[in-house]
């Protein structure tokens, strides 16, 4: 076939594809009438629909060919035999010789073993995975570029059809999609439970007519599209302001993509073969990530991420959806999206009701605002992108990191029924806002929370919490496109003091590197970021920020004390060095006349065990220490906290965690230093008792923990939860959590 015929070939099948589609007829007829007609355009002995049950198993829905009565008894699982290999790679597989070739499997039910030749064709829409497309044949033969590319047309519109659920009936064929109860398990971001309905960050785009009716105007479409993209782009790079030669870069190849001929011409070929402006776009964002995703490589990967923006843009300019005359948030929102920055999330501020996002990690910019907005967040939850739609009814479940997608009545009955309870002990633990967190045996805990942006501090007020604990200053960084002005941090940091109205507020220097990267820093790829260059070692390389940073806490404070608070010290030559820093700050200061704060008090996060060994002198020279339990715990033992697999086999409660907790508020008490213990497990009742009961007078936790803590502490001897402790370390237990849950069961019940 020449190209022109090939052409003619393929408009004139697609177009009795589209006459099919359109026909009144349930889902299976529809399947079966597509399987003869692609056959007989194909001419071809064989043609079969495989379409997925669910995550991991393949159905023959459909052929024309082989034994009817295969049709919906033949299942195979992701990577089983040619079919299966086709849809696990995404790739197509073109055999003359179907036995010979690897990974082939015989399925005597379907009467096969008679047809030599084979070509599979992966059904799928931006790498979402919905089938394979089979034609088969007695002749050992190799299918044509032509007959290849013709099937992965039809192979576009079957995965655009089968998102609309034209395959749907109530027989055997499809069950309808975006339609049945759906459970997502993913990690805690933020704890915390909600109601809502859906709202998606990127809407998706759906594609109603993939087949084109007129190509000359798909074609005058498309470049109309791509003009007013290249326009927008454009204006983008112009305006835009750098931070670096390398940002400048990135966005300089966006531009190269968004003008690049060759992807406008394999549009217009696809246009062309017959599908319209919007199926041509989403045919070769696929192509290019079956392309780019067997790369393992960071700069390709990026590239794809690219590539995917610009066709999202183009697709939302074609179709009109995603934009302000698309549909309204709903009241009650839960934000959907792959992964999400902090000035986005911002904007959204605390409108929303929950968030999930497929990508993110505990630490990232996302989980830090949604921990300050408490706002709970679910993380890792594959694939709801592509299974969740807006309006849809959702459940989120951030104290086990589970999210229920249209869920079934009773479900909705017992997860509003929890909400109701968790309600009712937050208005229990509201009556204990004015009380001290002392303990049965007369030793009082201060309870402080943790903050980062001015939107957290009315908590401290309804929380009853005696000061800000933590108040991390890397979110007015993250969430800017440029580097803060000083003044602006002043102001800043000055109407943080004031809200707090005279309690204490610990201000940590810039926390970034790991996994809290600014938009306007060049990216420094490690191969483990988290024992990397962050925290105060970027503080010390880079030291304008830091200087500016200080000289923004010291001009904010204005005659009232100033607390500061060093993150990630791992040794004492960089608390040292930090110290100075602040030191040569006041002096400057000061030198300027500017009004100094009426009391300095230096402080240090230790969240590495080298410095539960480091010398006297360290203790000596700190004003207070602050235990940073999430670092310290996943360096301890030597387990990620992004890591599903390992992160839960290691408990706070660990004998041998709870001995190097100890040991520093051992080597506080010998140098007189005030310690607290700031992150998650100070906001677990359980844990928060057995920290306080080895020594620790102060707990930095978020606000909403804060009243389920003081109602346990308030009921409690810490010298009888002590003593539990202690008898667990001399029977050599690897955990103290049963004996001390047991003593707090008995203890509880004897109360009442």
């Amino acid at each position: 076939m020449t190209q022109q015929s090939s052409e003619s070939e393929s408009r004139k099948l697609l177009k009795r594809l589209r006459d099919t589609l359109a026909e009144e007829s349930e889902g299976q007829e529809r399947l079966d009438h597509i399987t003869s007609i692609i056959a007989e355009s194909i001419r071809t002995e064989v043609c079969s629909i495989y379409l997925f049950r669910d995550a991991d198993t393949l159905e023959l829905c459909a052929t024309e060919g082989l034994k009817p009565e295969a049709v919906h008894q033949t299942r195979m699982r992701l990577g089983e035999g040619l079919v299966g290999r086709v849809a696990r790679l995404g790739r197509n597989i073109n055999a003359a010789d179907a036995p010979a070739t690897k990974g082939f499997r015989y399925m005597p039910e379907t009467g096969e073993e008679i047809y030599s030749s084979f070509l599979g064709i992966p059904i799928q829409r931006l790498g979402e995975k919905l089938g394979v497309l089979v034609v088969q044949s007695k002749d050992a033969r190799t299918y044509t570029d032509d007959e290849v590319y013709a099937l992965e047309v039809v192979a576009m519109v079957l995965a655009e059809m089968t998102e609309l659920g034209a395959f749907v009936d109530e027989g055997a064929a499809l069950s309808a999609r975006h339609q049945h109860p759906v459970l997502f398990r993913g990690l805690v971001g933020q704890e915390g439970t909600a109601e809502g309905h859906v709202w998606l960050h990127e809407p998706r785009v759906v594609v109603t007519n993939p087949v084109a009716e007129d190509s000359e105007a798909e074609k005058e479409r498309l470049t109309a599209a791509i003009e007013k993209l290249q326009v927008s782009v454009d204006d983008m790079l112009d305006h835009a302001k750098f931070a670096d030669k390398d940002q400048h870069d990135v966005l300089k190849t966006y531009r190269m993509f968004a003008h690049s001929r060759g992807w406008l011409r394999r549009m217009s070929e696809d246009i062309d073969r017959g599908l319209s402006a919007e199926a041509a776009v989403e045919k070769e964002q696929s192509a290019a990530r079956t392309r780019l995703q067997s790369a393992n490589d960071a700069y390709i990967s990026e590239r794809m991420h690219d590539l995917d923006d610009l066709s999202r843009r183009l697709l939302r300019i074609l179709t009109g959806q995603g934009t302000e005359t698309g549909a309204e948030m709903p009241p009650d929102p839960i934000l959907i999206a792959r992964d999400i920055g902090p000035g986005d999330l911002l904007d959204y501020g605390r409108s929303l009701k929950g968030i999930v996002l497929e990508g993110g990690s505990v630490g990232s910019h996302a989980a830090i605002v949604a921990r300050a907005l408490a706002i709970p967040l679910v993380i890792h939850t594959r694939d709801i992108t592509t299974e969740a739609l807006n309006g849809d009814q959702i459940l989120v479940d951030g104290e086990q990191g589970i999210v229920h997608l249209r869920p079934e009545d009773n479900i909705v009955s017992a997860f509003r029924d929890k909400i109701a309870m968790q309600a009712k002990a937050q208005e229990r633990y509201a009556d204990l806002r004015g009380q001290p967190a002392q303990a049965l045996c007369g030793t009082t805990i201060a309870l402080s929370m943790n903050a980062g942006l001015m939107a957290d501090l009315p908590s401290l007020e309804g929380s009853g919490a005696d000061g800000v604990g933590l108040f991390r200053t890397e979110l007015q960084f993250l969430a800017n496109r440029s580097v803060p002005k000083r003044g602006d941090l002043a102001r800043l940091y000055a109407r943080v003091m004031d809200a707090a109205k005279g309690r204490p507020v610990v201000f940590r220097t810039l926390d970034i590197g790991s996994d809290k990267v600014l938009p306007y820093m060049k990216r420094v790829e490690e191969p483990n970021p988290a024992l990397g260059w962050r925290a105060i070692r970027v503080g010390l390389d880079r030291p304008g920020i830091m200087r500016m940073q200080l000289q923004a806490l010291i001009r904010a404070s204005a005659g009232r004390p100033l607390h500061v608070m060093f993150p990630f010290i791992a040794q004492l030559d960089e608390f040292r060095t930090a110290r100075d820093m602040l030191d040569r700050e006041i002096a400057h200061e000061q030198s300027l006349g500017h009004t100094l704060p009426s009391k300095v008090r230096v402080g240090a996060m230790v969240e590495t065990p080298s410095m539960a060994f480091a010398s006297a002198a360290f203790y000596a020279e700190t004003d207070f220490i602050s235990i940073g339990g999430n670092d310290l715990k996943q360096f301890f033992f030597a387990a990620d906290r992004e890591n599903e697999r390992v992160r839960r086999r290691y408990d706070t409660l660990n004998v041998s965690f709870l001995n190097i907790v100890q040991m520093i508020v051992d080597r506080c008490a010998e140098a007189d230093v005030p310690v607290s213990f700031c992150g998650e497990d100070a906001g677990r009742p359980l844990e928060a008792l057995a920290l306080a009961a080895i020594g620790l007078r102060a707990l930095s936790m978020r606000p909403a923990s804060i009243g389920p803590v003081k109602h346990l502490i308030r009921r409690v001897d810490l010298a009888e939860a002590h003593d539990v402790i202690a008898a667990a370390r001399a029977r050599g237990d690897q955990s103290v959590r049963d004996p001390l849950n047991a003593w707090l069961t008995d203890t509880l019940t004897r109360g009442n």
